[in-house]
């Protein structure tokens, strides 16, 4: 839905008021399960990118923390640790989400994954792949950077303690990922518009091709103006909320289970 949304020059079949008018349109006319299209990919994408991400995240938040704030808590530790997590994260995560939103548009020619990777690469070329990494780092760095700020803030408002809780877990998730989503979606909606280089789009550009932050910025302002850098706002918290909250919980149940198995094994000794 928030790729739709995003859409800056869409079909006129493709046309939604908000994000229920554009979920129950897709699902009577394309088919129910037309909402789900590129869920495989993400999902083979975000082990590998989540692992990396929290692995770092914890390790870099652990050292600085104690270099910044011996034994305590910081929030520049958390920003910092999580805008240098976001690099690995990305990198792993970049070529699926190109294939994702590419399998989302409307009249979308790909029916399978393969097929949207085999014509991306002979078509663009390995870089088309990686060709919006830059701006998803624009995005995702500062993203990512309100998002852990707000839940270590979240959590010791919460959860001072620090104790494993999952109702805080969850509840710090959602809203730090509303607070990051809302703030950068004018980056994501350049981001959707190097990743699809919508067709439509393209006649404004001159090169043919849109490539870079700068150029996308652009585009999006010659298409729709400053409002066109808010399109998909609505839908973009609405996903971001329950995948934070999710993403949070879930890391920290494991993070919970570990840490007491590791405790247990200490004391067997």
């Amino acid at each position: 839905l928030q790729t739709r949304m995003q859409s800056l020059r869409p079909e006129p079949a493709a046309r939604y008021r908000n994000v229920l008018e554009a979920l129950w349109r897709i699902a009577r006319t394309e088919g129910v399960w037309r909402p789900m299209r590129g869920m495989n990919i993400t999902a083979t994408g975000a082990g590998p990118a989540h692992a990396l991400y929290f692995a770092c995240y914890e390790k870099l938040k652990k050292t600085l923390s104690d270099v910044i704030h011996a034994g305590g808590n910081s929030h520049v530790a958390n920003g910092a640790a999580g805008c240098v997590a976001t690099l690995l994260h990305d990198a792993a995560m970049n070529p699926a989400e190109v294939v994702k939103q590419r399998m989302q548009m409307y009249n979308s020619p790909y029916q399978r994954v393969t097929d949207c990777v085999r014509a991306v690469w002979h078509n663009e070329g390995a870089g088309a792949f990686y060709r919006s990494y830059t701006t998803q780092l624009t995005m995702n760095i500062p993203f990512q950077a309100i998002h852990f700020m707000t839940y270590e803030f979240l959590q010791e408002q919460l959860n001072p303690h620090r104790q494993y809780n999952p109702g805080s877990h969850v509840v710090s998730g959602a809203c730090a990922g509303a607070v990051a989503a809302a703030a950068t979606t004018p980056l994501d909606v350049c981001k959707t518009l190097l990743n699809t280089q919508e067709s439509l789009a393209l006649s404004s550009n001159i090169s043919g091709h849109i490539t870079g932050m700068a150029n996308a910025f652009r585009t999006v302002y010659q298409v729709g103006g400053v409002t066109a850098y808010f399109r998909g706002v609505q839908a973009r918290v609405i996903y971001q909320m329950p995948s934070t909250a999710i993403a949070w919980s879930v890391y920290e149940f494991f993070k919970y289970i570990l840490t007491k198995r590791q405790e247990e094994r200490r004391a067997g000794k």
